[in-house]
């Protein structure tokens, strides 16, 4: 099996922990880079091959990462020259990839089965397979409904479910045909041209525990619970 990592990012909402590392080797506890976490899962999951996608900073990652053997991995790297966007990095890929593979931001921590997830993509025919996870957001005014200039309904700070992307997907080469490599190519362009096209993603629904360190609100927070999460994110370990 194989991943894909996307690294190539500045982290912008992460500063000023991301002023000299790239996003992705912010530490996580005491002893752990994110992207060190997530490498050692791939590898428990059964992934044997990695392409890290790298730009910002690339080079303290590739001087981190090496050549993976240490987690039992082959990985290689991709260089971002300029921002391609979330899945615009794959497109200069696609003759080496495989039929089907993961991809994955490389800040997500999660205990996700991604071997799973690949799985129940190649099963389903789907030329994306997006995990999902549910959020509920809370508005903290007064919600109007207006038709016309008129109040037609009115609800009081309430709460609204949402399935969200965690940022990590199945995904089949075919589907990134009729792209321009070297092109940017945004996840949410994709999407939006597979729904037009009537050939709908595929959603694996995860209710376990994820969190996206983009912010610095949840970087702290993974700080803070990692200790205890340690034993189920990196099982084994």
């Amino acid at each position: 099996m194989h991943a894909v990592i996307l690294a190539g990012g500045k982290g912008v909402r992460l500063r000023p922990y991301t002023t000299a590392l790239p996003k992705p080797l912010v530490p996580i506890g005491d002893q752990h880079a994110i992207l060190e976490i997530v490498l050692r899962q791939l590898s428990t999951a059964g992934f044997t091959t990695c392409t890290i996608a790298i730009g910002h900073l690339g080079e303290i990652i590739r001087a981190y990462v090496g050549d993976g053997s240490q987690w039992g991995l082959a990985v290689d790297y991709a260089t971002e020259d300029s921002p391609l966007g979330t899945m615009g990095p794959l497109l200069n890929l696609r003759h080496r990839l495989p039929e089907t593979f993961l991809v994955m931001n490389g800040d997500v921590l999660t205990d996700l089965d991604y071997a799973d997830v690949l799985r129940r993509h190649r099963a389903s025919g789907a030329p994306l397979t997006i995990a999902t996870y549910a959020r509920k957001v809370h508005i903290d005014f007064g919600v109007l409904t207006t038709d016309s200039s008129r109040v037609v309904a009115f609800t009081e700070k309430p709460s609204m479910d949402y399935r969200v992307s965690m940022g990590v997907y199945g995904l089949s080469r075919a589907t990134l045909e009729g792209y321009t490599p070297g092109l940017p190519l945004g996840f949410d362009e994709l999407v939006l041209d597979l729904l037009k096209t009537q050939n709908q993603p595929h959603a694996y629904e995860f209710d376990g525990y994820w969190l996206d360190i983009g912010r610095p609100d949840d970087y702290d927070r993974a700080n803070a619970e990692f200790t205890t999460r340690k034993s189920l994110l990196l099982k084994g370990a």
